[in-house]
């Protein structure tokens, strides 16, 4: 606002100078900086404002301007990190103090608007070294606004300059925000678990004939994950660190295994012989040496037990000549790199206003400088997959480690390109947690703060193979977090930051809202979209669908329910179909009391332009001496199409043939609901009679409302649905005389639109019984000019126990032989 000063460091595509005048228009002083300066004269620049006045905030721009890798060279690669991460380190240092609440640091790149999680992959590298460092600063300004806003290139500087300024004003909770397709995105996670003794893929499988480079060789971890790599393979393995060649005569690397406490003495008392001061930190760091040394023997003697050759290098990776004649060396020996493992690194943890230049270089240009330093030297040669190590801190941003988290997202951004700039590479990021037992981590006060921030430490017998498994094994590449419980790192505000209230309000600023939603919780990373629903036994679809006289959510509304939650993020998108519902457990309102169903419903992209979520109903109840449960009672994932997009799919074109009329034998509802339990609102059923090979059921005429109030819109056709399930059901019944209920629904498709409920006239044709190999069925059903509404594929159903008599099946017998 008006006396605000705003720093902003420039992009050269037009976006500054847009924002300079929005923010000039708004009465706010605007400190621009002109050319590139150095970190000296930046950090003058920069404190000599700060001296003049407070500073409220900073836009940092530069990596909206897009680079092509490919043209660059180690000098101008260096140059452009230098104006996208150090010299935004350094402002950030100057400033540190300042960042309290009500400052604001908000970055900018351009790397498609998803941030590279996207079929399209990151479209400008060089943004992920801007947006780590933003991710690890919002870290230690917790209580300022920390943002890095992505867009595409298509977005224009009068519109990523309005986002830029939007993003400032609200949402403090969010750090990552992409703008793409008209729709805003964050970043989340999908949980998967680890497949242990997975098959490999057939055309990944290691092999004599490969080829492995791995950079950081005498690290712990690493010489472990070559060993297993070796074992698999036999291959031919070049080795990289800093670290000489091991001497197999050297006397000491065998006493580091098998005399370590002798050693460390002897270690001391060389030191004391020496002249020099033989203090703890001294005699660790000569045991540190050692213990690379003992790595790098161990990752040859592996090597070579396995049948395979290795080759060692010392090479400093940010020196690009010495990269590019080990490089050279490889490719004279071996023609090709196969497997291009960079693993090397260095973190030193300090918070920003402790790093100085020369440690934060040393940290960030090891990962960084020695990738492009890498791939540059390879230049055309035949790279067949690369695996990159980052870590957590890369993924989530952790405090003291700007540095580190800038430069593990860029190679995670690097890898992220690959689809487009090396499609024949397959790339794969691993973000690392913590190992235990192995590596530097393991030791000291590592694990009790580990502990402490609720993260598990990675158990190596988990930790060595997952490389070999997402080389062979492990999908289409891409980044993968390798941990357990992430603790602290997926700590949120309780609503994700939603201001609920305005939230629910706009339900109704957008068409309103069905009976599905009374309210809007929370929108966060882990849960998407909670919506709550307040349930009574005033609404029909609860008092009509009665088991044993409680009333019981029926299933197709808790579909309904997850179109419902769906659709609140994105309002005007269409319900193209739900798949993949289990109803894992009745929702029961006890005693007619009421209760709130909870609606989770998490988006992410489809295919072909559409957006997914994957949905789950909860109920919470207290119960005396227990504290709240919940239960997860439905999931199931929920695909919609853009406005304007056509409901139906390519599979739903063809209608079935109309039926006749119902045969003497038809069932009527007054038999079908002397075994069915549903009331006047569900009992959808008209008649229902054996056609040939398909079972029909009609639907019933002149139903009562299925919610109050009426008018509240529906967006799966629920009652046609149940009158899929309960046709269906009479087939069960009439073939088998089992009682069941609805379990599962493989594909719901809703071809026509149901801004109403139009259930007059409305036919269900059981097209595939329910078949005791997969215990499915298909039903479509028509309008009564014979098009399709709904076609549900693969409704499967859990037998109720108990019987049900013969008097009352015979109806149903007669119908369905």
């Amino acid at each position: 606002g008006a006396g605000s000063r705003v720093v902003v460091f420039p992009d050269t595509g037009g976006v500054s100078g847009a924002l300079v005048q929005i923010l000039a228009g708004m009465g706010v002083e605007v400190l621009l900086a002109e050319g590139t300066p150095s970190r000296e004269e930046w950090e003058t620049t920069v404190s000599g404002w700060r001296e003049a006045g407070p500073i409220t905030g900073v836009y940092w721009l530069p990596a909206l301007d897009q680079v092509d890798i490919a043209g660059l060279d180690p000098a101008t690669w260096a140059a452009a990190l230098q104006v996208r991460v150090k010299l935004l380190a350094t402002t950030m240092r100057t400033l540190y103090d300042d960042m309290t609440a009500g400052a604001f640091l908000v970055a900018g790149v351009r790397l498609g608007g998803n941030f590279g999680y996207d079929t399209a992959g990151a479209q400008d590298v060089l943004g992920g070294a801007t947006s780590g460092f933003t991710k690890a600063l919002a870290r230690e300004r917790s209580d300022a606004l920390v943002k890095v806003i992505d867009f595409t290139s298509m977005t224009t500087p009068s519109e990523a300059a309005a986002l830029l300024i939007a993003e400032t004003a609200h949402d403090p909770a969010s750090v990552e925000i992409g703008y793409a397709d008209g729709l805003r995105w964050g970043i989340g996670l999908i949980e998967h678990e680890l497949e242990r003794d997975v098959e490999p893929d057939p055309g990944r499988a290691l092999g004599s004939d490969d080829v492995f480079v791995v950079t950081g060789a005498a690290g712990s971890i690493v010489s472990a994950i070559t060993a297993d790599l070796a074992a698999a393979s036999g291959g031919t393995f070049h080795l990289l660190d800093l670290t000489a060649q091991p001497s197999v005569d050297d006397p000491d690397l065998e006493r580091f295994v098998s005399d370590h406490e002798g050693l460390k003495l002897e270690i001391a008392r060389r030191l004391k012989e020496r002249g020099e001061k033989a203090t703890p930190a001294v005699v660790e760091r000569e045991l540190a040496h050692l213990e690379r040394s003992r790595a790098a023997l161990d990752a040859i003697h592996a090597v070579e037990r396995a049948g395979g050759t290795a080759h060692w290098y010392q090479a400093d990776l940010t020196d690009a000549s010495a990269v590019r004649a080990a490089i050279d060396s490889i490719v004279e020996r071996s023609g090709k790199v196969d497997v291009l493992l960079h693993c090397a690194g260095l973190e030193i943890s300090h918070f920003l206003p402790d790093k100085t230049d020369s440690e934060y270089d040393l940290v960030f240009d090891v990962k960084s400088n020695g990738w492009f330093h890498l791939l540059h030297a390879l230049g055309e040669t035949r790279l067949g997959a690369a695996v990159v190590f980052s870590s957590i801190a890369g993924r989530f941003g952790n405090g003291g480690q700007t540095d580190y988290s800038a430069a593990n997202d860029l190679l995670c951004k690097s890898i992220s390109a690959f689809r487009t700039t090396r499609p024949g590479t397959r790339g794969v990021a691993i973000d690392w947690t913590a190992w235990a037992s192995i590596g530097m981590a393991s030791r000291g006060s590592i694990p009790k703060m580990m502990a402490i921030a609720g993260i598990d430490m990675l158990p190596p017998d988990i930790g060595i193979p997952a490389v070999r498994h997402e080389l062979t094994a492990g999908g289409d590449g891409g980044e993968v977090v390798v941990a357990g419980s992430l603790g602290i790192m997926l700590d949120e505000p309780p609503t994700g930051g939603v201001d609920a209230g305005a939230a629910t309000s706009s339900l109704d600023a957008h068409g309103g809202h069905g009976p599905m939603v009374s309210s809007v919780v929370a929108c966060t990373i882990a849960e998407g979209i909670v919506v709550r629903t307040a349930l009574t036994v005033e609404q029909p679809f609860l008092d009509h669908h009665r088991i044993d006289g409680t009333a019981v959510l029926p299933g197709v509304m808790g579909i309904e329910s997850f179109a419902e939650a769906a659709s609140v993020l994105v309002p005007g998108w269409q319900v193209q179909s739900i798949e993949d519902v289990s109803f894992l457990a009745p929702f029961k309102l006890y005693r007619d009391e009421p209760r709130d169903a909870e609606v989770q419903a998490r988006l992410r992209r489809g295919d072909n332009g559409t957006l997914v979520a994957d949905c789950k109903l909860i109920g919470r109840r207290t119960l005396p001496g227990q504290g709240e449960q919940a239960t997860t009672h439905f999931v199931g994932r929920v695909v919609l199409a853009p406005p304007g997009a056509a409901h139906a799919t390519p599979n739903t074109a063809a209608a079935e043939p109309p039926p006749g009329a119902p045969p003497s034998s038809a069932v009527g509802a007054e038999d079908i609901y002397r075994i069915y339990f549903h009331g006047p609102a569900y009992q959808v059923l008209a008649k229902a009679w054996l056609d040939g090979e398909r079972t029909i059921g009609a639907g019933a005429l002149d139903l009562p409302a299925n919610h109050h109030p009426d008018d509240h819109p529906l967006l799966t056709w629920p009652r046609v649905v149940e009158l899929c399930f309960q046709t269906a059901g009479v087939h069960e019944l009439g073939t088998t005389g089992a009682m069941a209920l609805p379990a599962r629904v493989r594909r719901l498709e809703i071809i026509h639109d149901p801004a109403s409920e139009p259930f007059d006239g409305v036919t269900a044709i059981v097209t595939a019984m329910m078949r005791p190999v997969d215990g499915g069925a298909d039903v479509v059903a028509i309008d009564q000019d014979g098009n399709v509404v709904v076609r549900l594929i693969g409704y499967s159903t859990t037998i109720l126990p108990g019987g049900t008599g013969d008097d009352l099946l015979a109806p149903l017998r007669s119908a369905m032989t």
